[in-house]
């Protein structure tokens, strides 16, 4: 894969040549910048000045020097070593020097890789450091064949760029361009990519490009120029993508997410919190960095998701027709919906959704269910209307790593939950006509929680606490007397090692694991439930609790979901457009919840004779009976009867 910035001088950061190295950094606050090269055993050696250029960089070609090798920048008269706001490696950390490192020298295996189809993706969130006990891109290569196998497609990996602290999330990144070294080395990160694509799984990274972290950050000392004051952003400095000298900035967020494309062959990122991207540009930033990173996939597809609060359905909307052109948008209306549902509790952002059948059949027909209408938690409205956008457009989930974590104790929805009303939402998630998420473990209903956990110093982890004890405290049911006594302390590496899954659970949750494994078979191979084509789905409300969705499938025939949250539920007789059956032959069970190797008490048919019954607490697939099976029965309904004749 060849790199779109095809001018070396024009790359920031450290860039191995042939015969040295060239260096580039922005520091236009600055009239003298040093580069400081470490020499082996022996610490850093005399600054070497660099060659200033008329817009703010600093450039310099160091003969001689080589990947491997450590260095860092002098600015004026501070005799502060600084590392590179643009370094590839940070093997001690972010307060420590730089490395040099060759993308090139990795001996990649994927030339046969085509990169992800954005319409049929079953994508899998993880953070790197709990998805295993070792938290290393090694331990996690280990687990690709088991994704493979549950039907995984695509994995959306929790930041990684350096952080301080030896555990956090990694929202709080400082060097966006250097894998955290506490997950392993660079090459490790591109071994992990390159297995998994030969288990034909895509990957795609979580950057946040709306702030920096609070701690290890020095490129405010580079300039102040990165920041703007504009705008107000609720973790920290917002970032100057529209004012007084925006264009280096601009391309240092641009060159970063073409870094992640072209030198580690990642699929794809995953934007967090992109209300935060404040840029009043004639184009947004957020539009450029989906269009660099198609560009420097070259022939490779990309998927390019957002995550974004209001609900702005321009971001997957084409450039052409005003909008910013990405592939995906998280649906949060249909996560609250689905734990409403569930849980029974609709305190907090919660309190706008009740959980209804309709909810859940109007999000899946139309993806968000606030398109502007009146949002009372906010005061204010909410959304923008999705009519005529793809399903598959809409990322849906029931389980995220902020939603876990805002229980306070990170309580799994499987334990929080019926069984039987798990496993029916469950087949409404991996089913529904959106591109369904899972949470790493979700699948084999692990017991480890998900918590928030950031390892800072004293003085910034008892803000860190305070502040989560303050947020939490919107959920009535945590404000309790004893409630923020039941948060667990970010900073305690006890919550951090309780998060870690183990893999053994697969076997062990043997139940919840085929569930998740032969809805995603079911989803992938069907041929109706495999398009999720826009228009392709209706509803019906059957009761107060269950509902019915019909998936459109032309030739090859319409599929019933049913999901019934409630009692077992009797339809005679059921006028009902949407139950009748394509053909006088009837509907046939093509699937159940209820089957016993998901824990559940046995299938039966649900359309028959007597009426309709829809067992309680369950997900059921119906397809259209043939010509043949409905004679067997009608031919088997006539032995029946006639022999009772003979009995009498």
């Amino acid at each position: 894969m060849e790199a779109t910035t095809t001018d070396i001088s024009r790359i920031i950061g450290a860039a191995p040549q042939k015969d040295g190295v060239f260096f580039r950094v922005w520091a236009p606050d600055w009239t003298r910048v040093e580069l400081v090269i470490w020499n082996p055993g022996e610490g850093p050696d005399r600054g070497i000045p660099m060659s200033p250029e008329p817009d703010g960089y600093f450039s310099g070609f160091i003969e001689n020097a080589r990947p491997g090798m450590l260095y860092g920048y002098r600015l004026g008269d501070d005799a502060r070593i600084y590392p590179d706001p643009a370094s590839r490696f940070q093997p001690e950390g972010p307060h420590g020097p730089s490395m040099v490192i060759d993308p090139t020298a990795f001996p990649w295996t994927d030339e046969d890789w085509g990169g992800p189809d954005p319409d049929r993706q079953v994508i899998y969130e993880m953070h790197v450091g709990t998805f295993t006990a070792e938290g290393t891109w090694e331990a996690a290569e280990a687990q690709l064949g088991a994704l493979a196998e549950t039907g995984i497609t695509m994995l959306e990996v929790m930041p990684v760029a350096e952080f301080d602290g030896q555990f956090g999330w990694g929202y709080d990144g400082v060097d966006l361009f250097a894998p955290s070294h506490l997950y392993g080395t660079p090459d490790d990160f591109r071994r992990f990519v390159d297995r998994a694509h030969r288990f034909r799984i895509a990957v795609i990274l979580d950057v946040v490009y709306n702030h920096f972290g609070p701690s290890g950050n020095y490129i405010g000392h580079f300039s102040r120029r990165y920041f703007s004051d504009r705008y107000e952003n609720e973790w920290g400095d917002p970032l100057n993508f529209d004012g007084p000298d925006a264009g280096p900035v601009r391309d240092f967020f641009l060159q970063n997410a073409e870094y992640w494309i072209r030198d580690f062959h990642l699929d794809g990122l995953r934007l967090d919190a992109t209300q935060q991207i404040f840029d009043a540009s004639p184009v947004h930033i957020v539009t450029e960095v989906g269009e660099r990173v198609r560009r420097a996939a070259g022939e490779r597809r990309t998927f390019v998701v957002a995550e974004n609060e209001p609900q702005d359905i321009r971001l997957v909307q084409p450039i052409g027709e005003g909008g910013q052109g990405l592939d995906a948008l998280w649906n949060d209306d249909f996560h609250h919906s689905a734990c409403v549902a569930l849980t029974g509790r609709n305190e907090a952002y919660y309190s706008d959704y009740f959980g209804t059948p309709q909810e859940l059949i109007s999000s899946a027909k139309y993806g968000f269910l606030y398109q502007g209408q009146r949002y009372r938690w906010q005061n204010q409205r909410r959304g923008t209307p999705s009519f005529g956008t793809p399903p598959r457009r809409f990322v849906t989930f029931i389980e995220n790593h902020d939603q876990l974590a805002n229980t306070a104790v990170g309580e799994r929805l499987h334990a929080v939950s019926s069984p039987g009303a798990h496993r029916a939402l469950t087949a409404l998630l991996l089913l529904g006509p959106g591109t369904p998420m899972l949470f790493q473990g979700q699948e084999f209903s692990a017991s480890a929680p998900f918590l928030y956990f950031a390892d800072h110093e004293p003085e910034l982890a008892a803000a860190v606490r305070k502040g989560r004890e303050e947020f939490l405290k919107q959920f009535p049911s945590l404000a309790a007397p004893d409630g923020s006594s039941r948060i667990p302390d970010p900073s305690d590496p006890k919550t951090f090692l309780r998060c870690k899954l183990d893999h053994t659970e697969r076997e062990r949750h043997a139940e919840a694991y085929a569930l998740h494994r032969d809805l995603l078979r079911l989803r992938r191979e069907d041929p109706v439930f495999s398009v999720g084509r826009l228009g392709g789905v209706d509803g019906a409300v059957l009761s107060l609790e269950a509902f019915v969705l019909r998936f459109f499938g032309g030739e090859a025939g319409d599929r019933l979901l049913f999901v019934n949250l409630g009692r077992d539920l009797n339809l005679d007789p059921a006028p009902e457009p949407l139950l009748a059956p394509p053909t006088r032959a009837g509907w046939a069970l093509l699937w159940s919840s209820e089957q016993a190797v998901y824990g559940g008490a046995g299938a039966s048919e649900v359309e028959t004779d007597r009426g309709w019954k829809i067992p309680g607490h369950a997900a059921v697939v119906l397809r259209p009976r043939t010509v043949e099976e409905a004679r067997n029965i009608e031919a088997r309904a006539q032995i029946e009867k006639a022999v009772k004749g003979d009995e009498r």
